[in-house]
């Protein structure tokens, strides 16, 4: 039986990304570590962390050490190997913080797989030349720039003429703006929707609605009222991480519906938030979720959730 140690051996041996994928299927076939009976989804995974321990090419970013990465090393491999047997067979990846604004590990591993991976990379927005860079990192298949939390406020965080440039950019591009956020941001989001109105959005994580606390009925409103604004998208995700944080999540499934009822599954897309999510989970306690257990959603709803949404924002 084919082992995942022995594919690891083998993609380190320089196989193709269609190669790859041929040996998930394989691993699959012969029951390997996390198969299940949806290998053929063709699901996106719309939200995924990947880092090396290979310092030397891929540094850590200043304020950084080894002892921060947990897990040491969590790669292109590795979220495969969770992705595939699940029905995921393309993953959108998220510059992790190690890395700080060097999106080299990320953009070398999507040159690698095109056909695979996604990205979503971080700039410097108070950079003079924050557009410039942004339109680079285009040419190498990103379709994101994810905004994080800063020292200002919520309600100015989206504030600034570094934060106009790269709303311009996205616009002109059509690169999303992938904001990591807490309610108390929400009407930041809404004034910058107003201020450019054709620059996608995606919001990470639903918000943080959930985690930590309860999630109340005005974060919930604050949410849902962005649904006014076309640009604006979800990803449906994180589940590890809200209210009980103990999976089947059937706490989140009446939140994710009225989030469903207010934007529509074309603006839903389902991700794991791998490797958080396999740390004391498993990945198919996050996928099944959306297509197992959310019974208002028809088929052609899970199609937009688990795949098109997601590949039509960051797979053009």
């Amino acid at each position: 039986m084919l082992r995942r140690r022995d594919f690891i051996k083998l993609a380190g041996g320089g196989l193709t990304g269609g190669a790859i994928l041929k040996v998930f299927d394989a691993l699959s076939a012969n029951g390997g570590e996390g198969t299940s009976q949806h290998t053929h989804g063709n699901y996106v995974d719309a939200h995924v962390h990947i880092w090396t321990d290979d310092f030397k090419k891929y540094p850590l970013a200043q304020g950084f050490n080894p002892q921060d990465m947990a897990p040491r090393v969590f790669t292109s491999d590795d979220i495969l190997h969770y992705a595939k047997p699940n029905g995921v067979n393309r993953v959108v990846l998220v510059q992790m913080s190690y890395y700080g604004f060097d999106n080299s590990y990320m953009v070398d591993t999507m040159r690698r797989m095109p056909k695979v991976f996604g990205g979503i990379a971080i700039v410097d927005r108070d950079s003079n030349d924050v557009e410039a860079k942004m339109h680079e990192l285009a040419q190498h298949g990103v379709r994101g720039f994810r905004i994080v939390p800063s020292k200002d406020p919520a309600e100015s965080l989206l504030e600034g003429e570094g934060m106009d440039r790269m709303f311009r950019r996205g616009a002109k591009e059509n690169l999303a703006m992938c904001l990591l956020i807490n309610p108390d941001a929400l009407p930041a989001v809404g004034r910058q929707c107003e201020k450019f109105p054709d620059t996608p959005i995606v919001i990470d994580h639903l918000a943080h609605l959930g985690m930590p606390g309860p999630v109340t009925e005005q974060d919930m409103q604050a949410l849902c009222a962005l649904a006014r604004y076309p640009s604006v998208k979800i990803k449906v995700s994180a589940f590890y991480a809200f209210g009980n944080k103990k999976p089947p999540h059937l706490d989140a499934v009446p939140v994710i519906k009225r989030i469903h009822e207010a934007f529509g599954p074309k603006r839903l897309m389902w991700a794991s938030d791998c490797p958080f999510q396999v740390q004391k989970e498993t990945y198919a306690d996050s996928i099944s979720v959306v297509r197992d257990r959310l019974d208002f959603l028809s088929p052609a709803d899970k199609e937009w959730i688990l795949r098109r949404t997601a590949q039509e924002t960051f797979f053009r």
